[in-house]
């Protein structure tokens, strides 16, 4: 599958045009490992080194949907890789819009820095951190995803949302299996399940 084709199988599966967009700017082959270029835009997980792994596109896709982005907001994710999200995120949110990443393997994170000053993505930050307990230190923040599998998401993660419609995305079950699920948060003590979708792996969450 080469990139216009991976673009239409996005498109035909109902994806807006902001996120088929985003898909289109951001070079997939500069956030994978180099043996696995010439599969760059093949809709399946890849592996980008240090065991890990960068998941499918029409997962990513699910996920950034979920999240619902609006240009300008503060988003964060925990457990950002080689960058290639954070850069599809920045995409969408725009110039005025913040990017944080969290990234607690730090092969990974010098070389998603690395990717992500090569591609110019001025509004991104990446952090060589646990995210067991979010980013306190910048909280609070309009969207946070979650890239890796958790059996259970911290109340003090969950806490870091924006009281007035913020919005968590993350892949929530066992190591074997997950559901991606999306949790908006009303008010200071309300959360509420907007969706879940079943059927996805994502490599577990590294403390």
């Amino acid at each position: 599958m080469d990139k216009q084709q991976l673009l239409d199988s996005l498109e035909k599966a109902g994806f807006s045009k902001e996120i088929v967009t985003a898909f289109s700017k951001v070079p997939r082959q500069e956030f994978i490992s180099r043996e696995a270029r010439e599969m760059a835009y093949n809709d399946t997980a890849l592996p980008i080194g240090h065991s890990q792994t960068i998941s499918q596109p029409y997962t990513i896709a699910t996920m950034l949907s979920l999240l619902e982005l609006k240009k300008g907001q503060r988003v964060l994710e925990i457990g950002s890789g080689s960058g290639y999200v954070l850069a599809l995120l920045s995409e969408m949110v725009g110039e005025k819009g913040q990017i944080f990443g969290l990234e607690v393997i730090e092969g990974l994170y010098e070389k998603s820095k690395e990717n992500l000053i090569d591609e110019d993505y001025k509004n991104i930050e990446v952090f060589n951190k646990n995210g067991s307990n979010g980013f306190p230190k910048k909280a609070p923040f309009d969207r946070i995803l979650i890239s890796a599998a958790l059996r259970d998401i911290p109340e003090t993660i969950m806490d870091q949302l924006n009281e007035k419609g913020g919005i968590l995305v993350a892949p929530k079950g066992s190591r074997f299996e997950q559901d991606i699920i999306s949790i908006q948060r009303n008010s200071k003590t309300e959360f509420e399940i907007k969706k879940k979708i079943h059927g996805f792996l994502f490599v577990p969450f590294v403390d």
